[in-house]
């Protein structure tokens, strides 16, 4: 391990902080989002000193038709029934959302809005293209929270960062209080370069920032070192940790998480990947790790 030097730090208080409008997506059907993942992304609203706007839904369940009818199973009352859930539980993450706003100082809003349950990734997405970066808590593989993670994160233009939820599995995390000790997974890639000029505001403000490389899970792009991206940072006054970590037989996803478990992270910083196929998007092996089963929050970005 190495320590790379870099152009002295603006004076305090000179940092200029970009992210000034935050976006907090709460899931609401079939479960609500945990309470824990709401207050943390208040405190993540609160580090940055941003505003931040709770959006969620009311969903609009459809009546599958079927032959039988009614005869059966009443289906229309099941539907209505699924419904009122979704409204039951969209006002009460509000709540939860609206108070912890206000106990932390945080400016908020909030936004309840009516679509179609299949119709809520997209909606997303739409927000949050005019919103600086958006809050998303993870599901686990193949939940729908996944979906709208993958949605917002190609189609919105803008990063994303994912939120534990408190059954994930891994270590238990410390409640989100500061952004300070940040890394980010570098691999010389088109994502990578991408997440780092959008985490930038973050990188700057950071007391600590460690650039992490594994090695012997994929051949790198390039053969160029790690003084380019040495000279990048140092023009913006940010120094850093250099780590290589061999997955040893782990996926990128798997090694990232342990490595961010080892050095006590408040932040991991990684492009995301994705190949297209017949126009939808199918995440990469890391990504849907950390859209799935992070155990920090990830910034992620493309």
């Amino acid at each position: 391990m190495s320590i790379v030097g870099a152009l002295p730090r603006p004076p305090d208080g000179e940092t200029i902080m970009a992210f000034k409008d935050l976006l907090l997506q709460i899931s609401c059907y079939p479960e609500r989002s945990h309470d824990h993942v709401i207050e943390n992304a208040v405190a993540f609203a609160a580090a940055l000193k941003a505003e931040l706007t709770a959006l969620t839904f009311e969903y609009e369940m459809s009546v599958p038709h079927s032959p039988m009818g009614g005869m059966v199973l009443d289906v229309g009352g099941m539907v209505a029934a699924e419904t009122q859930k979704s409204v039951a539980n969209a006002n009460e993450a509000l709540k939860v959302f609206n108070a912890a706003a206000l106990k932390a100082g945080v400016p908020h809003s909030q936004m309840l809005e009516r679509t179609a349950s299949g119709l809520v990734d997209q909606a997303v997405a739409n927000h949050a293209r005019l919103r600086d970066l958006t809050l998303i808590p993870a599901g686990g593989p193949g939940d729908f929270q996944q979906f709208i993670a993958e949605k917002v994160i190609f189609e919105s233009g803008r990063p994303v960062v994912m939120l534990p939820q408190p059954e994930t599995r891994g270590p238990a995390k410390r409640p989100v209080q500061t952004l300070d000790c940040i890394a980010i997974a570098w691999d010389f890639s088109r994502p990578a370069a991408r997440a780092i000029a959008d985490a930038m505001p973050l990188l700057k403000q950071a007391k600590v920032v460690r650039v992490i490389t594994v090695t012997n899970e994929k051949t790198l792009s390039t053969n160029r070192s790690l003084s380019d991206l040495k000279r990048h940072l140092g023009l913006h006054g940010i120094e850093f940790f250099d780590d290589e970590e061999d997955a040893a037989g782990r996926t990128i996803g798997d090694t990232l998480l342990q490595y961010s478990e080892n050095f006590g992270l408040d932040l991991l910083v990684m492009g995301a990947y994705g190949h297209s196929r017949f126009r939808d998007f199918f995440l990469g092996g890391a990504t849907t790790t950390m859209t799935a089963n992070p155990t920090l929050p990830v910034f992620l970005s493309h």
